[in-house]
């Protein structure tokens, strides 16, 4: 690991991903069905967090290696799905070139569920990373993915942009602290290519995701975990007020007047790409 990988501070536990937004590996039915796993399939799950997602194809393929930078969601993942065809190990995505025992031409699928909008939040190593799932594919070798799409929960950014600004962050601070990249299908089309994919499927969809009502969970449990990294660029006796002032300002927002419900404004950019 590089010395950025090493200080890298782990956000997640498996328990707060658990209560707050335990409808991700769930709502992927789709990229699954993309993906169309067979018996044969050498499968790369990147950013496959506590394997929970990896689980939805886990026995209608091979093998599978997932790889994710939290040493928290990757100890969950050994524990709960090791066995003979399926390990995981702890790598920071943004640097994988530098992993040359993943990246070697020998992945017959590579799959990514919601991580890309995390992992390709730094520009500087934005395309590296592409170019490295590229490498990491056999020739006809497919890449399938499902992401946060440019809009994705676009009432949180603001709300999370105007409680720091509110706290004195200069706007522009507050804009480049997010820690979120969602692309247009367009960028990712471009971006795709450039690194030597053919894409054969890109989709934008808007889907509305109901939040979880678990104790600890909804909407504040989401806003404190998703957006851990706006709230670390705050004295700490300053982020429950700003979580307190994110949730009143989305209130009426997000909240279905008929149920109480509340849902986020998910924005799901999915495609499937080919290694020519």
């Amino acid at each position: 690991m590089s010395s950025d990988q090493q200080t890298t501070k782990d956000h997640w536990s498996t328990e707060a991903y658990a209560t707050s937004a335990s409808f991700v590996p769930k709502l992927a039915q789709k990229l699954v069905t993309y993906l169309d796993p067979k018996p044969t399939d050498k499968v790369l799950d990147v950013g496959c967090g506590d394997g929970k997602f990896t689980e939805n194809f886990l026995p209608a393929v091979g093998s599978v290696l997932g790889i994710d930078s939290s040493p928290a969601m990757i100890e969950s993942a050994n524990k709960d799905y090791a066995s003979s065809k399926a390990s995981f190990r702890v790598v920071d995505c943004r640097y994988l070139e530098k992993d040359t025992s993943i990246v070697d031409g020998s992945w017959d699928k590579v799959i990514s569920n919601a991580a890309l909008h995390w992992i390709l939040r730094d520009d500087s190593t934005r395309m590296s990373t592409l170019c490295a799932i590229h490498g990491s594919l056999k020739p006809g070798g497919v890449y399938v993915f499902e992401m946060g799409g440019h809009g994705n929960i676009a009432e949180i950014k603001t709300a999370f942009i105007y409680a720091l600004v509110q706290q004195g962050i200069p706007i522009e601070t507050a804009r480049e602290t997010s820690p979120w990249f969602f692309p247009s299908e367009t960028w990712m089309k471009g971006a795709l290519e450039q690194v030597g994919f053919q894409v054969e499927h890109l989709e934008l969809e808007y889907r509305p995701t109901k939040l979880t009502t678990s104790t600890n969970g909804g909407l504040e449990g989401w806003v404190r975990l998703m957006g851990a990294q706006f709230l670390e660029t705050l004295a700490e006796d300053k982020r429950d007020v700003v979580v307190r002032q994110v949730c009143d300002v989305l209130q009426t927002v997000v909240t279905h007047d008929e149920d109480g419900s509340q849902w986020l404004g998910y924005v799901r950019l999915r495609g499937i790409a080919k290694k020519i």
